[in-house]
């Protein structure tokens, strides 16, 4: 089975949608997702999502599931630099986040003094159990760090969702810390991430990325990726996000 996860495009955070050139994004989807046979769609709730979806559903007349746990990764805490504020439980600074070693730790993440207290473990095991469900119903069913293949398939699905909620349920995935997921991978807007099962004992199966955060489709298309999500790759680029 495959898992081409899309992140919406270029936001209008203000009005949950998508800008003009979100829109365009968008747009040069579809020729590559219209061809893929596709199993089933599902999408976040949110109107920047929903909106992406649209370009490709109406093409080819197909409607998408909405999902509640593929929202925008809820999860909130107190970081150094946004004191007595509880923010999104990423874009930590560096000199922050890398000096707590349980940060990396893929079974103890969450129990980090900086995350005492706060909703982000709970978030995440929303996520977690709603990806199971979603995979179980496709004929895989978690055992342990694995997956067992009840039911194995070719199938590929669709998921239209978020920078964050990816990160997470992709780290649960590989076993990862989400911490380092969120911190180190930044698909741009209406990125495309495949991630197929490899079953290579019978009746084992385990996910594999084939690719994350793809822009393909944009740069065909001389549509430069948007720098939604990133921050200024040199401190003197003053007109990139600091």
């Amino acid at each position: 089975m495959k898992l081409i996860v899309v992140r919406h495009a270029e936001p209008d955070y203000e009005h949950d949608s998508l800008t003009q050139k979100g829109d365009r994004e968008a747009s040069l989807l579809v020729d590559k997702l219209s061809k893929l046979d596709v199993k089933a769609f599902y999408c976040s709730p949110l109107g920047r999502a929903r909106r992406t979806a649209s370009f490709t559903l109406d093409k080819i007349g197909r409607t998408a599931e909405l999902l509640p746990w593929l929202e925008e990764f809820r999860g909130r805490c107190e970081k150094p630099n946004t004191p007595g504020r509880a923010e999104i439980c990423w874009d930590w600074l560096p000199q922050d986040w890398t000096k707590q070693k349980l940060f990396y730790d893929k079974d103890r993440w969450y129990k980090a003094p900086e995350l005492k207290g706060t909703n982000v473990h709970k978030e995440y095991l929303i996520v977690t159990r709603g990806l199971d469900e979603l995979l179980a119903k496709h004929g895989y069913v978690r055992e342990g760090g694995y997956y067992r293949a009840v039911t194995p398939n070719n199938d590929t699905i669709v998921l239209f969702c978020h920078l964050g909620v990816q990160a997470v349920f992709v780290s649960y995935l590989l076993g990862i810390s989400p911490i380092v997921m969120l911190q180190g991978f930044s698909p741009a807007p209406s990125s495309v991430t495949t991630i197929a099962t490899e079953e290579r004992v019978q009746g084992i199966a385990s996910f594999r990325v084939l690719e994350y955060g793809s822009t393909e489709h944009l740069y065909v298309a001389s549509e430069k990726p948007s720098f939604a999500a990133r921050f200024c790759e040199c401190y003197t680029n003053f007109d990139e996000r600091h």
